[in-house]
């Protein structure tokens, strides 16, 4: 019997340099934006061949969604654990200097500009940016209703969205930043009103 040789598996790839490279995208995106990016750029801001990229990135749509995927995984690494449910929805507004805001509002501002030239990848954008932040309410609105805090009926998928949905019209739609007072603003007047608990003036000073 003629024994069947097995095929050869090809190198693997290496993905080590994949944050420095997503790093680099995202400098670039908020430097040039997305019309100015192209991939040759973010190779030579990486210190990379352009061939990498291509192995790993078909397309510069694809490598700026996956470079802001990864900048909101790095947000919502360590989610707060304070005891109640308005604690941790403000304990997961990161304090953030001037320039930080003001580059994440570019590459936001990119991110609405690939949009509107390929509104199919709206689906890829949503798994990207809002998925993460609704996930993370999840898990603090489950954390509320163990500790019998809110309601066990509530609706987890709606409420989990108010907050990035919210966000993300403010930015990619209206272009305008996201800082602590308009996050409070939806904390505390939407969506902790919708599961009962009521935040006044007096209480929203100290916690904000």
């Amino acid at each position: 019997m003629t024994q069947v040789e097995s095929p050869k598996l090809g190198r693997k790839r290496d993905h080590s340099r994949d944050p420095e490279i997503l790093d680099a995208a995202l400098e670039v995106l908020a430097e040039c934006g997305y019309d100015g990016m192209t991939v040759e750029m973010v190779a030579a801001r990486a210190k990379a061949g352009k061939a990498t990229l291509y192995r790993r990135w078909a397309s510069k749509n694809e490598l700026v969604i996956d470079a802001v995927a990864c900048m909101k995984r790095a947000d919502l690494e360590h989610l707060p654990d304070t005891g109640t449910l308005r604690g941790d929805l403000v304990g997961l507004i990161k304090p953030r200097t001037i320039e930080e805001a003001e580059k994440k509002l570019q590459i936001m501002a990119g991110l609405s500009s690939m949009l509107s030239k390929s509104p199919e990848l709206a689906q890829a954008i949503e798994q990207a940016i809002i998925r993460p932040r609704a996930e993370a309410n999840k898990t603090l609105l489950r954390r509320a209703i163990e500790r019998g805090e809110i309601a066990s009926d509530c609706d987890l998928e709606t409420l989990a969205l108010i907050t990035p949905a919210m966000t993300a019209y403010r930015v990619l739609v209206l272009q305008k930043p996201v800082d602590r007072p308009f996050l409070l603003s939806i904390i505390d007047g939407v969506l902790l009103p919708a599961v009962g608990i009521r935040v006044d003036s007096f209480e929203r000073t100290p916690a904000g």
